[in-house]
């Protein structure tokens, strides 16, 4: 009888934000050996990435904030305790949503220490280029970095990069979009600069200026007509402002070279705008866009179920879940005009472990946002708390190829989950 072959790891997680950083942290909190591989030089996804600058999902909806994601999310935050943040909820004044103000900065810090301090490996610069599968199973992956190709192999796999490119690579099929070729809009958050820390930000000031902007034939009209989303960044007078939407047409690279150009271009606008025609806003100017825009939406890889946005509606509870589904639908479809519906039930669904297996592979498992999704429901579990919880789902489910639901489930509520 043939020995079989060593592996170079366990686990290997591809994607570095909300989800992939989960799955690392599930997986090696398991006792699997761990790599995580991430396209950028930091960690973090939407929220160092795209200027996202707040965490969703943690928090259910409601008069007062309830915990919706524990564990790896937990690790997280406490991470960024040390460094100075504050990871209370903070009710954003447009949505009445609960949300966790970030700073990219120390983000990138705290994510580096957390997977460091739990043995995870770490490879930045490095993109997945291909995979080698038979029938039902991945047997390894080509990774492609500063130092050329190399190819590693492991038990298991999880996706987690966003838009499912180990999926893709591996011959799995999928939906783009709403699969009638529509994709929630991409976003633009911006940081600008030149604020009294005093200064109070008058929504309908802002309101009242790019209405006027708007009608006086400006090259970037705005789709968004309630101010947008605003904060201050922690420790700083900065401000936080998302309040750029651009649709997507399809998933080539000319259509997001479009969409950046547009963004940037706007941006810089917009700040002006600000500049010369709101009080306080004298002094003002753009610190920063994201690397890259806020990509809402791209493809959807087969799954073994997709939760639907009846599951959502009604807060179903299923003996199979394995995390929490608390933020509200976010129907971006029509650039600059969200539509929120609302969780049912007790405040949240359970995401089944089904919705992070793959349809045809039996060792790969997904993360964050390309987990099995009808159209709306993946409008709720998109955003980056509800990752961090199914990421670290699809880790330990990863590390126990052979365990059923519920022994993954003991796992994460030993680990402080919330299910």
């Amino acid at each position: 009888m043939n020995a079989k072959p060593e592996t170079d790891y366990d686990v290997i997680v591809a994607g570095g934000g909300a989800g992939g950083v989960g799955a690392a942290l599930g997986a090696a909190r398991a006792g699997a050996k761990t790599l995580l591989v991430e396209k950028y030089g930091f960690l973090g996804g939407a929220a160092t990435n795209s200027q996202v600058l707040a965490y969703c999902g943690f928090f259910q909806q409601g008069k007062k904030p309830k915990k919706a994601v524990g564990g790896a999310g937990d690790l997280v935050l406490d991470a960024l305790k040390i460094l100075g943040s504050d990871p209370d909820a903070y009710c954003s004044e447009t949505t009445g949503n609960w949300i966790i103000l970030l700073d990219p900065e120390k983000v990138k810090l705290a994510l580096d220490r957390v997977l460091l301090a739990n043995g995870v490996d770490i490879l930045l610069h490095t993109r997945v280029a291909a995979a080698t599968r038979t029938a039902n199973h991945i047997h390894s992956i080509t990774l492609a970095g500063m130092d050329g190709r190399i190819r590693l192999s492991a038990e298991a796999f999880v996706d987690a990069t966003g838009d499912a490119n180990l999926a893709l690579v591996a011959g799995i099929d999928c939906r783009q979009g709403n699969g009638k070729n529509q994709f929630q809009a991409a976003s633009g958050p911006i940081r600008i600069g030149g604020l009294d820390a005093d200064f109070v930000i008058e929504r309908q000031v802002i309101v009242k200026a790019f209405e006027e902007y708007n009608t006086a034939g400006c090259k970037f009209p705005l789709t968004r007509h309630d101010g947008g989303i605003y904060t201050r960044v922690p420790g700083s007078s900065d401000m936080w402002w998302l309040m750029i939407d651009f649709p997507i047409q399809d998933l080539s690279s000319s259509s997001f070279t479009k969409a950046e150009i547009h963004m940037r271009a706007a941006a810089n606008e917009y700040v002006a705008v600000l500049r010369e025609n709101v009080a306080g806003f004298e002094r003002a100017y753009l610190i920063q866009s994201g690397p890259q825009i806020g990509v809402r939406e791209s493809r959807h890889p087969a799954a073994r179920y997709d939760l639907s946005a009846n599951d959502i509606r009604t807060g179903r509870k299923r003996e199979d879940g394995i995390a929490r589904a608390a933020w509200p639908m976010e129907d971006h479809s029509r650039p600059g005009n969200p539509v929120y519906e609302p969780v049912g039930g007790d405040g949240y669904a359970h995401i089944p472990m089904d919705c992070l297996r793959a349809k045809d592979i039996n060792n790969l498992y997904y993360a964050g946002r390309v987990i099995g999704a009808d159209p709306l429901a993946y409008a709720s579990i998109r955003v980056m708390g509800t990752s961090f919880a199914t990421g670290e789902a699809a880790g330990v489910a990863a590390s126990m190829p052979n365990a059923d639901t519920d022994q993954i489930r003991k796992q994460l509520s030993n680990g402080g989950s919330i299910i």
